[in-house]
């Protein structure tokens, strides 16, 4: 099995992306037509095309994404202030 820093992957599905800790193939990424289950709870199709990684996050995926990877959510005001990574 690859490595992996985190209990999940990120994949695109449902029109937006999602967060998911199904395993996946060894190499890239869920394949599109792959039924997964995400951290906010959906059962979802992949969609693993390039337009679909443009679609927006789920915030509940994202939200358990930063509790399972111990990361602090920025706030918006942070981002906007002071870019993505608050600096």
């Amino acid at each position: 099995m690859p490595y992996s820093p985190h209990p999940f992957h990120w994949v695109p599905a449902g029109g937006a992306r999602h967060a998911s800790a199904d395993e996946k193939h060894a190499v890239g990424n869920y394949p599109t037509g792959t039924a997964v289950t995400t951290l906010c709870g959906d059962g979802v199709i992949a969609e693993n095309t390039a337009v679909a990684w443009l679609w927006p996050t789920c915030a509940t995926c994202n939200a358990e994404a930063h509790r399972l990877a111990g990361a602090q959510m920025s706030s918006a005001r942070t981002r906007r202030e002071f870019g993505k990574d608050g600096r």
